[in-house]
């Protein structure tokens, strides 16, 4: 057999020994997302992610000098728009990162804070396939400026305080019934919603 035929040959046999793998792990393991990663899919997962993210972005280098106010920026960024899978603490304990496959990550933990900024940015920038993590690229100057301040604000979660958090809170976008509500107690206090006194009857002279 010609030796290009013997590697052709070595390497649907791969494939077919590694599709059975997976078939065999997907039959034991299911495909409901409410259960957690197990280590082959997390190693693959990560593997992947490692890869896809180019070397160019993965050497990028912060831009915005970290002080108070873009970590502040960050952070209210996050608050709007990272805090409904991630939470404002970057725990992802929220109902909506845990029923992920996979689940949002604890931003705090090495695999995240490991990441180079760039890999990051690149992350906030164009998302995830087959993740619930979106791409928020707006492919604009303050998009990019946005992004990079939430990178460093990621940086910042192991150290957020309890006053971050309370303010943080405030922030979060609210759920339409929240926001009747708070539409109507505005409107009481306001006294829109008090009924007109019915004139008095008129009196007559005696």
């Amino acid at each position: 057999m010609k030796p290009v035929l013997k590697a052709a040959a070595l390497l649907l046999a791969v494939a077919v020994v590694v599709a059975g793998v997976v078939l065999v792990y997907m039959r034991n393991a299911g495909l409901s997302a409410r259960e957690q990663p197990g280590p082959i899919e997390t190693a693959v997962a990560r593997t992947v992610r490692d890869v896809v993210i180019s070397r160019g972005a993965r050497d990028l280098r912060n831009p915005m000098e970290r002080t108070p106010q873009v970590i502040a920026d960050g952070r209210a960024h996050f608050a709007d728009h990272c805090a409904a899978c991630h939470g404002n603490d970057g725990t992802g304990k929220t109902e909506m990162g845990q029923g992920m496959w996979p689940k949002a990550p604890d931003m705090r933990l090495e695999a995240t804070q490991e990441l180079s900024d760039g890999e990051l940015f690149w992350i906030i920038e164009n998302g995830i396939r087959f993740t619930g993590m979106p791409g928020w690229s707006t492919g604009t100057p303050e998009g990019e400026t946005a992004s990079w301040h939430l990178v460093h604000f990621i940086r910042h979660l192991p150290d957020i305080s309890e006053a971050e958090l309370a303010e943080m809170e405030a922030l979060n976008p609210k759920p339409p019934a929240e926001i009747r509500q708070q539409m109507e107690e505005e409107r009481f206090l306001r006294g829109d919603d008090v009924t007109p006194a019915e004139p008095a009857p008129p009196t007559h002279a005696h």
